[in-house]
């Protein structure tokens, strides 16, 4: 009897702990009920439904980067870092999965549309590019900040 009592107390604090969701500053949680977005979680402590609400992404505020290297027909390799930041996470979390797909994708579609690409035009190439990125990523949520470049 007393080990079925100790058993159900166990039991029932796992559950318990596994109710309560704590959210660090800088980040914010989507949580889906039976695989649908239910909610987002700001920082902070939250009380879920253990068996029906999981966590679905843990997207960080603060910023990301993206290595990319894009080889050109013109016998130059295009390497560098895209820094993007999520502004919306309503709006990112839908896509949040294949933010990196989108900005590999945008950035070979913006370099093989340019022509030759010169050292001296890093910056201007940059920044066309870091423009490219954000007209598809700003209706998403997202926004890239910053993008350095490498030509090889």
């Amino acid at each position: 009897m007393m080990t079925l009592l100790t058993l159900l107390f166990a039991l029932l604090a796992v559950l318990l702990a596994s109710a309560l969701r704590h959210v660090p500053a800088g980040q914010v949680y989507s949580l889906y009920r039976r695989g649908k977005p239910s909610r987002l979680l700001q920082p902070g402590i939250h009380v879920v439904l253990p068996l029906l609400d999981r966590v679905a992404h843990k997207i960080n505020l603060s910023g990301q980067m993206l290595r990319f290297e894009e080889p050109l027909a013109d016998a130059h390799d295009v390497r560098g870092t895209v820094y993007w930041q999520v502004l919306e996470p309503e709006r990112a979390d839908a896509v949040f999965e294949q933010v990196d797909q989108l900005i590999r994708r945008g950035t070979h579609d913006a370099l093989h549309d340019e022509p030759e690409v010169e050292r001296a035009d890093r910056r201007d190439l940059g920044a066309r590019l870091k423009q490219s990125l954000n007209h598809a990523l700003r209706e998403r949520g997202m926004m890239v900040t910053r993008v350095e470049l490498d030509v090889a």
